[in-house]
């Protein structure tokens, strides 16, 4: 019984990371506002917006392509997410290059991905927090989040 047992915890370790990549069709719904971000309505969805995600090993790479992917890169300074894959939890940061100003204060936007892969159907969230000089004239922006929900669908592996 014991050996049985055992069998049992290694057989499920053995998809550990799983497999998410391929070609994503995904769905967004703005939720959260923290941060008041221009063009974000909360309720508000966006659909079919394209994403490749490629993978080796443990390390997984998100790409926003199509006019989302253009729009984000032009917004955030980039639309690509690296992150890791473990069990079928993937965990990304798209980090911001596109500087902002507001008086003294200046900052990019970062953004995590947090997201979990059923089958082949990934859901999750993604929340927005700005990364600040450190300026006074932050204190508006400072510790605020806006957040997404999402999910994607890929053609069946």
């Amino acid at each position: 019984m014991k050996r049985l047992a055992c069998l049992v915890i290694l057989a499920g370790c053995g998809s550990d990371p799983a497999d998410v990549t391929g070609h994503y069709t995904v769905n967004v719904t703005d939720e959260a506002n923290g941060c008041n971000l221009s063009n974000f309505t909360q309720g508000q969805s966006s659909t079919n917006i394209p994403v490749d995600v490629t993978q080796d090993g443990g390390d997984v790479t998100l790409t926003l392509t199509g006019a989302v992917g253009d729009y984000v890169n032009l917004v955030l300074g980039s639309n690509v997410f690296s992150g890791t894959v473990d069990g079928s939890h993937v965990a990304a940061t798209l980090f911001g290059t596109r500087s902002q100003t507001m008086n003294g204060c200046a900052f990019t936007y970062n953004a995590e991905l947090d997201g979990d892969l059923a089958g082949d159907t990934m859901t999750g969230s993604i929340s927005y927090t700005p990364k600040t000089n450190g300026s006074p004239d932050c204190a508006s922006i400072e510790g605020c989040t806006s957040t997404q929900n999402f999910n994607g669908t890929r053609p069946p592996k």
